[in-house]
């Protein structure tokens, strides 16, 4: 079971846009994450290295917490909105859930729940 402290860590590090950091720092070697009902990518390096395609992809991504973080045992839910900034044209928005199995101090699994019509608003 997840600390709170280190929960609320993780966030700061997500909130501050170190994307590829949280990732290195607070995913097990084996995590998965999961799109909605796409299949699980797995692995912290393949997981990273995905990430630092999608920045690549945009200017820049900012991101920021919206409530309180819910941890029940083991499992962690987050609501999030990442705001896409492109070098031109409009920014996009994503509001998500993050729903999260930690074992101790690590993220084991994650799955992101969203509506994927937020995307090409």
């Amino acid at each position: 079971m997840p600390s709170r402290a280190v929960v609320e860590a993780f966030s700061a590090v997500v909130e501050a846009a170190r994307y590829v950091e949280a990732i290195e720092q607070y995913y097990a070697e084996q995590a998965s994450m999961q799109e909605n009902q796409a299949a699980p990518s797995v692995g912290r390096d393949v997981l990273a290295e995905r990430e630092r395609r999608t920045l690549s992809r945009v200017q820049s991504i900012t991101c920021e917490r919206l409530g309180p973080i819910l941890i029940e045992g083991d499992h962690v839910a987050i609501r999030w909105r990442f705001t896409f900034h492109q070098a031109s044209g409009p920014a996009g928005t994503l509001d998500e859930i993050a729903w999260q199995r930690w074992e101790g101090d690590k993220i084991v699994e994650e799955r992101f729940f969203y509506d994927p019509g937020q995307l090409g608003r």
